[in-house]
């Protein structure tokens, strides 16, 4: 590798707004972030599903078709 080109790889510290805490490499010290694995709606099953119909519903519904 040449030397002088590639940046100060260091540990660092992310923060989410939750308060949850991770420690991993970086060029960057310190980092926040709004979402992590700890709360994001995907990994901890909160995902709100819609489950309205597709469009062939909906056309029947605004037309009265039965």
């Amino acid at each position: 590798m040449k030397e002088g080109i590639h940046p100060n790889y260091q540990e660092a510290t992310i923060t989410c707004a939750c308060g949850n805490v991770l420690k991993t490499n970086s060029t960057k010290k310190e980092m926040k972030v709004d979402v992590c694995s700890k709360c994001h709606p995907y990994w901890t099953n909160n995902l709100k599903m819609e489950k309205t119909g597709g469009r062939a519903e909906k056309f029947k519904k605004k037309f009265g078709i039965q």
